[in-house]
């Protein structure tokens, strides 16, 4: 199975700056498109902050592109994803899946939801803060 790279960060665009957002992703993700060619990006599904750029960064490496969100994502703009699952109604009704569908989890910024993951998650992470 190709190696899946969860992505977490803030998602209001006015709560970071997203050239260093931009440039961190483009650094770690070229990185792992390195080591495990054919691996993937899996975020939150919404075309806004962080998941956005890194649905586009993924996207610029050939990397396959994965959605994980709760049914209230439908309300924003969302990413073009390659794979898109939906779980539950609120917001983190996902996060479980979310957290047992990647082997990785890297964490730019973010609010409640995306401390709560990275606590949460057992495997490797890395944490950037903005």
């Amino acid at each position: 199975m190709a190696h899946r790279i969860g992505i977490v960060g803030y998602s209001d665009d006015s709560k970071f700056d997203a050239e260093p957002a931009r440039a961190i992703l483009s650094e770690v993700l070229g990185l792992r498109a390195l080591h495990h060619p054919g691996c993937s990006v899996v975020s939150g599904l919404t075309d806004v902050g962080v998941p956005a750029l890194a649905y586009r960064e993924a996207r610029r490496l050939g990397m396959t592109t994965v959605g994980i969100a709760c049914a209230k994502a439908s309300n924003y703009p969302c990413f073009p994803c390659d794979k898109v699952k939906i779980v539950g109604a609120n917001w983190g009704d996902e996060s479980a899946t979310f957290l047992s569908s990647i082997d990785e989890l890297i964490k730019v910024g973010g609010g409640e939801q995306s401390k709560a993951e990275f606590a949460s998650f057992r495997g490797p992470k890395e944490e950037f803060d903005l």
